[in-house]
């Protein structure tokens, strides 16, 4: 029996796949994400060996598991393209073309360069029909919807990334048939494309008649949609190409994560290259926090915005809920790069405040108190910290625009003596913005949260750049 399972890593919006034949009893699984377990669990579940990894690119958004599926079921040979590839590991190399036989099926590499020169997709045969595809796991290269941006490894290779996808999308996926199932390697919300798709499949035919990215007659036309129109590419995506291009370190299990009590989690925090971040929702930081800390909520972007707002080698130091949550907030942030953890503090805030150690706050001003403000004319600045396409889309009349990305390394053009309140679309990002401010020394800093859907909500004045830039 046929057996495919897709594994979706929220957050990063990144899909996995396990496919394998109970007959033979081999399996394969493309992309697997860094903590591997789950692919264990589910060949297991049907009777199957993990006998191939298959990578279809070097990724950029998250660090590879295939060197650690592969030691871990101590059965599986990771393959690698072997077209124009940069790795600098030692596994099986892919050419064009390559079949591999799991009995009921077959798997056949092609080379589809565009968003990255080694990019393999890996189209999927019946053995009864091996010359009539009826599935392609596309990887990065084709989305729903959308299409894997080209700009990734930098200006200087844009274009010509760009006509290789391009050749990709129209000579390679248009000469499909419609039937063929597509299953990308990235849903709604990852940044390896615009404006993706909530499906997580779709098939040739309806991408030919829906996708943007398959209507340009012409090259040009194409090249200027898929790089001036493209969104800013994550902080962390060039050093997580170094990672998995290097070949990411084997993690046969999470790294251990010391639990400190109050005084020595202090001590810690106040060490060069360690950095403190506190799990926690909004208003519970807001309410009480160790002072300097970071406020990354626990939710599943938190693997994007770690990875987006600190270096590889920072030390983190983790603030919980409850000691329980440590493991799952852990899984979270290793698959951003980040496997340096000097600790976490035990028994959380409550031991902090029984310890009597120093506690930091941060306002939280309700839309409806924002708004009072502005009728009065008093009041914070109002920030808006979302990215640049929703501040453009539309924002809260007379806030200022800073994306919470661009605060990573330095905070410029705002005054630490001034009032500002944060904003983003839920508060989520608002906080990571606010309590990153108090870090770096603003002294009046308050966050909003419900943030623009509170606002929309509540039916107040909306403001966009075209009435700004047409008046």
């Amino acid at each position: 029996m046929f057996v495919l399972e897709t594994v979706l890593t929220e957050g990063i919006a990144q899909l996995s796949y396990l496919l394998g034949d109970t007959a033979s009893g081999r399996a394969a699984v493309i992309d697997p994400r860094t903590d591997v377990e789950v692919y264990e669990c589910l060949a297991r579940k049907h009777g199957v060996s993990i006998t191939h990894v298959f990578e279809t690119h070097i990724h950029a958004d998250f660090v590879s598991g295939s060197r650690s599926l592969a030691e871990r079921v101590g059965t599986a040979t990771v393959y690698l393209s072997g077209e124009q590839a940069a790795y600098e590991f030692t596994a099986e190399s892919v050419a064009d073309g390559q079949t591999f036989d799991f009995g009921s099926f077959s798997v056949v590499a092609r080379h589809t360069p565009g968003h990255t020169p080694e990019h393999l997709s890996y189209v999927l045969n019946e053995a009864k029909h091996p010359d009539q595809p009826w599935a392609v796991f596309t990887g990065d290269s084709l989305f729903v919807g959308s299409a894997g941006r080209p700009d990734l490894l930098g200006s200087g290779q844009a274009v010509e990334l760009a006509k290789s996808l391009y050749d990709t999308l129209y000579d390679f996926y248009l000469k499909l048939e419609d039937y063929v199932t597509v299953f990308p390697g990235h849903g709604a919300g990852s940044a390896c494309g615009a404006d993706i798709g909530d499906r997580l499949t779709s098939t040739i035919g309806y991408e030919r008649r829906t996708n943007k990215f398959l209507s340009f007659p012409s090259f040009d036309a194409f090249r200027q949609f898929v790089i001036d129109d493209a969104p800013p590419v994550p902080w962390h995506y060039p050093e997580l190409k170094k990672v998995n291009a290097a070949g990411p370190a084997i993690m046969d299990r999470m790294p251990t994560i010391p639990a400190l009590p109050p005084h020595e989690f202090r001590n810690v925090s106040r060490e060069s290259g360690v950095t403190t971040i506190d799990t926690r929702s909004m208003t519970s930081f807001g309410g009480g926090h160790v002072p300097g800390a970071i406020n990354i909520g626990d939710r599943p972007e938190m693997s994007a915005w770690v990875g987006q707002m600190f270096d590889l080698d920072q030390r983190l130091l983790l603030v919980v809920d409850d000691d329980t949550d440590v493991e799952q907030i852990q899984r979270l942030v290793v698959r951003s790069g980040h496997s340096e953890f000097a600790g976490y503090l035990a028994g959380g805030m409550k031991a902090w405040e029984m310890a009597g150690m120093p506690m930091g706050r941060l306002e939280q001003i309700p839309v409806h108190e924002l708004r009072e403000y502005q009728n009065t004319g008093t009041g914070p600045t109002i920030l808006d910290v979302r990215s640049p396409d929703e501040w453009e889309a539309g924002h809260v009349p007379g806030a200022d625009h800073h994306f919470v990305a661009d605060m990573r390394d330095r905070i410029l053009g705002l005054d630490k003596e001034q009032h500002y309140a944060t904003y983003c679309a839920s508060g989520y990002r608002a906080s990571i913005a606010s309590s990153l401010m108090k870090s770096r020394g603003f002294q009046h800093v308050s966050n909003v949260p419900g943030s623009w859907s509170a606002w929309t909500a509540e039916g107040y004045p909306v403001e966009s750049e075209k009435e700004v830039n047409h008046v």
